[in-house]
């Protein structure tokens, strides 16, 4: 109490580190700065995600956040909302505040529009995307490696005996989905497979989606699913108990994000796992560069996935 009050007061003798952990824990909890101290704000950065429901999001966003405060940066977390404000209304807040950048996460920057896409570039705005699910070319980007993704489980499974493997991906055009099914693709035709086009469904990222598209790809007898997201792989594997199959038994399924939870599962999950504190630091290290006026590779730096292999897949019978 004795330290912030000295902050608060402007007393000498307090170190800046601990000067600005006090007045950035203000910002946090909602209190008013004193007058002589609001101009020694952090700028603020727009942190910018499609949902909340997905829990690979948050997680990003927790490592995000907690380097931004670090380095005296007030993060403002923006996500679409249930009465449909985009993120293009986002970007037109954060840009009225003035905000110092932004990161987003899993999010459509396209989906700005041209005119705030242009305003951006005009303004030099720091932006860094991670996992950006469209193409941007002219942004730094963080993302993983879909492609060494799907080979590693793909790997994976066709070790245990499977060969008529199904893949469950987001929407047509969601960029990481498209470079998950090429993998997936060359996979295939480099083992001759013809059929392959069959066992690819597209779905929303959901278990409601994951279990629509898992029904259809039993149809087709796929003994093992890759699918894009764990929420997608819960609703695969609660879609095959539905129709009285064993998971890994009758049907082997891979998540992806390894999600929080998903060792305690049932069965536990077998999925690809993220880098999400290697990926959240190089992207806070981007734009903090940007942000002090250092050049940045406008390119994308991938990372490496980990396939962590539990109760949900099995030998195909």
């Amino acid at each position: 109490m004795a330290t912030v009050s000295r902050v608060l007061h402007d007393k000498p003798g307090i170190a800046q580190a601990t000067k600005d952990s006090v007045l950035t824990a203000l910002d946090v909890f909602g209190y008013e700065r004193p007058t002589k101290l609001r101009n020694e704000r952090g700028p603020l950065i727009g942190l910018v995600l499609p949902d909340l429901q997905n829990p690979i999001f948050p997680a990003f966003a927790e490592l995000v956040v907690s380097a931004l405060i670090r380095r005296n940066l007030l993060p403002v977390l923006c996500t679409r909302t249930a009465d449909g404000v985009s993120e293009a209304q986002y970007i037109e807040m954060l840009l009225a505040q003035q905000v110092g950048g932004i990161v987003f996460i899993g999010s459509s920057y396209a989906d700005a529009g041209p005119e705030h896409s242009r305003t951006l570039r005009e303004r030099r705005l720091p932006i860094v995307l991670i996992n950006a699910a469209d193409e941007n070319l002219d942004v730094p980007r963080v993302c993983v490696d879909d492609s060494v993704a799907v080979d590693q489980a793909l790997d994976h499974l066709t070790a245990l005996g499977h060969e008529r493997i199904g893949l469950v991906l987001g929407p047509v055009g969601h960029v990481p989905s498209v470079r998950k099914l090429a993998a997936y693709a060359a996979y295939a035709q480099a083992r001759g497979d013809r059929e392959w086009r069959g066992r690819v469904a597209h779905t929303i990222f959901s278990m409601e989606g994951g279990g629509t598209a898992a029904t259809r790809l039993l149809k087709e007898g796929v003994t093992a699913l890759i699918c894009a997201s764990d929420a997608l792989a819960l609703g695969a594997i609660r879609a095959a108990r539905k129709q009285g199959l064993s998971v890994p038994g009758d049907l082997s399924v891979v998540g992806f994000d390894d999600s929080s939870l998903m060792n305690v599962t049932d069965p536990p999950l077998t999925t690809v796992r993220q880098p999400i504190q290697a990926m959240s630091t190089a992207a806070v290290a981007s734009l903090m560069a940007q942000i002090d006026g250092r050049s940045v590779p406008v390119d994308e730096v991938l990372f490496d996935p980990e396939l962590i292999v539990r109760g949900s897949t099995g030998m195909c019978r």
